[in-house]
């Protein structure tokens, strides 16, 4: 196993962490809608991390990846939007889930580069 899957799992490891600490400031009314979105995609960004560790051929996984994330990007938007986070948290959230897209956005482009 290479590096990268290494790397990357790590982050969103401290990105489950951090999310799980940030969704604790939601109302009760939307633990189980936005929250409870959230967290789903946050697993699902995890399981297709560990997915795209174990493949042979990683592009299409690592494609669903790169839409859980930007999914999960979304959905903290609409939490900041909502006011359920503040600025600073949003900005928080966000640099670390920024880090998991460039880590995803690299390797999908050094695969397509190593392809022609």
């Amino acid at each position: 196993m290479n590096q990268q899957p290494l790397i990357i799992l790590s982050r969103v490891e401290e990105l489950e962490r951090y999310t799980r600490i940030a969704l604790r400031q939601f109302p009760k009314y939307e633990k189980f809608i936005l929250s409870a979105e959230i967290r789903h995609q946050i697993y699902e960004i995890k399981r297709n991390t560990i997915r795209v560790g174990k493949k042979y051929t990683k592009k299409t996984t690592l494609t669903e990846l790169d839409i859980d994330v930007e999914v999960l990007r979304s959905h903290i938007r609409v939490a900041y939007r909502l006011q359920y986070i503040d600025e600073h948290k949003l900005d928080v959230w966000m640099r670390k889930v920024d880090e998991i897209g460039a880590i995803v956005g690299g390797w999908l482009k050094k695969l397509t580069e190593d392809k022609r």
